[in-house]
């Protein structure tokens, strides 16, 4: 099999793969623009001459400035993190539409909180508004992956769900380019860097908009005991009529999951607690999921996002605009190759192997840059114009951008959407996306320090924190790709050798959808296939449904 080529866990027309599906989960995972715009431009805005001279930074020292700045930054990921958790509650008892519908409301209150802001009021409404907003990306990262995973053909799961990181990466891109443009086009005075502040009432207004042209996921639906809303959103969703094969395959493995899951784990707001305390396999995957997002942040990327123009300072850029500019192009960068990950790689080359790759191709980057900046002491040495050496420290940094971002940017988000069964997948989303803004909020909270402490050591320590990231995964996480959601709780299991897991499972797979088609008197090579007087009709032809 080829690098490109897709993994089919069964015959699948190709209506299935239709505008549909993917209008769906563009539109759950715009809720990635709200989170990757505020990763992006918070960071600039701060360094910004208007905003510093507005709060008086000057008269501060460096150690205040420092902490004043990681205060606001950090006080959002501190949102976040409980907002991660509301998003059980809503996702379990509303569902996943109205839950994003809340979540982009609240944003709209925080940053329009945020507005409130200037001089002589303080940083209290920037504080407030901030935790608000925090709360509602927090919510909304555990919602809209779910929600892209669960309406998902297993083909095209990931580049799905990668959907929900390419919109971070369009929200990344925007917050990277709007400082400088304002710095450029803009006068420096209150109205600069506002603007900023301003843009994050758009993502979240087309959000709101968004989730009523959607439908509400059909493995939700059939939790809650809808059965009829669900095979109709199903079948709006596929494309397909409520009797063709493939429909009456996804049905019964949906409902034949939530049985089991209906005898063993339970189905109330509670159950999943309790499984999670009771169930070895169910714990082994809450501890693996939650453990992904702290190697993700242990490769140093959300302290490169929040702190742009300090990690370019580091290595001997200097000056504000060309700060803005360089962390532009990072924007750039990232946005395209996420584009290159989702199309191309997430559903062909595979989640684990993408990892593994990443992972020490970016050691390897962030090596060399710890090298540079110990040799050449950019900081001691400052130049308007950037050595050779500065030049290559540059070019290793794009290098690590380009195999951390088709690693492990958006990967963690797709394995945690896909790899739980249905009643538990709420709440460990939500358990996941905590573990996100936990990890995240102690790099945005702690960055600026460990930069004054620690200097090039700070690129020594995330690059060997890459390497060992490499190593858990080749032991702890089997591929997934492929796989339907309904066998994940197999292809974890443990049963198997981590390297084989997938392959054995997949094949058991296929063989169980050649039982099914043998048993409904069915055969694969028919792609048409409706429903008459309770028979099939197969390109016109009728047989007898067993």
């Amino acid at each position: 099999m080829g690098l490109l080529t897709m993994i089919e866990d069964r015959p699948t027309p190709k209506c299935v793969y239709g505008w549909r599906i993917y209008f769906s989960a563009l539109v759950a995972g715009s809720a990635a623009i709200m989170i990757g715009y505020d990763s992006a431009f918070i960071g600039g805005t701060l360094a910004l001459d208007s905003f510093t001279t507005e709060f008086d930074f000057e008269s501060l020292s460096p150690s205040a400035v420092n902490l004043l700045k990681a205060n606001i930054v950090s006080c959002y990921q501190a949102g976040a993190f409980f907002g991660a958790f509301f998003g059980y509650p809503c996702g379990h008892y509303l569902g996943r539409r109205k839950g994003l519908a809340i979540f982009s409301t609240v944003l709209v209150v925080g940053a329009g909180m945020m507005l409130g802001c200037n001089g002589a009021r303080g940083l209290g409404l920037m504080y407030g508004g901030r935790v608000l907003a925090g709360i509602a990306v927090g919510g909304a990262s555990s919602l809209a992956p779910i929600y892209c995973s669960e309406v998902a053909p297993p083909a095209i799961r990931g580049r799905l769900v990668g959907l929900y990181e390419l919109a971070w990466q369009i929200g990344g891109l925007v917050g990277f380019w709007i400082n400088f443009a304002v710095d450029k086009t803009m006068p420096s005075d209150h109205e600069q860097w506002i603007v900023p502040f301003a843009v994050q009432l758009i993502p979240a207004g087309l959000l709101f908009i968004g989730v009523f042209c959607i439908k509400e996921s059909p493995r939700y639906l059939f939790m809650r005991g809808k059965r009829e809303q669900a095979i109709k959103n199903l079948c709006w969703l596929r494309q397909l009529d409520a009797g063709h094969i493939y429909i009456q395959e996804e049905v019964c493995q949906i409902e034949r999951a939530i049985e089991h899951q209906r005898s063993t784990v339970g189905m109330g707001f509670w159950q999943p607690f309790k499984a999670v305390f009771t169930q070895k396999k169910v714990l082994y995957r809450f501890l693996l999921g939650g453990s992904l997002f702290m190697w993700q942040n242990a490769t140093g990327i959300n302290a490169i996002n929040y702190y742009s123009p300090t990690i370019f300072k580091s290595i001997g850029i200097t000056g504000t605009s060309t700060s803005l500019l360089t962390t532009g192009v990072f924007g750039v960068v990232k946005t395209v190759i996420t584009l290159v990950w989702l199309f191309y790689l997430i559903d062909n080359f595979g989640r684990r192997r993408l990892l593994m790759y990443g992972a020490v191709a970016g050691a390897v980057c962030m090596y060399y840059i710890a090298a540079y900046i110990a040799i050449a002491e950019p900081a001691n040495n400052p130049t308007t114009k950037l050595s050779s050496g500065g030049i290559s420290a540059m070019v290793f940094f794009y290098l690590w951008t380009a195999t951390y971002t088709p690693s492990w940017n958006g990967t963690p988000w797709v394995l945690n959407s896909e790899m739980f069964d249905q009643n538990v997948r709420t709440l460990a989303q939500a358990w996941a996306a905590s573990c996100n803004w936990l990890f995240n909020f102690l790099i945005a909270r702690f960055t600026p320090q460990m930069f004054a402490s620690m200097g090039y050591g700070v690129y020594l320590f995330f690059a060997s924190l890459m390497l060992c990231s490499a190593v858990f995964v080749f032991f702890l996480v089997p591929e997934t790709k492929g796989i339907p959601l309904e066998a994940m709780d197999k292809l974890f299991s443990r049963s198997y050798p981590t390297r084989k897991a997938h392959g054995i499972v997949l094949a058991e797979v296929r063989e169980a959808d050649r039982e099914f088609r043998r048993h409904s008197h069915v055969d694969e090579k028919f792609d048409n296939v409706s429903t008459e007087d309770n028979k099939y009709v197969v390109d016109g032809k009728h047989v007898e449904q067993v």
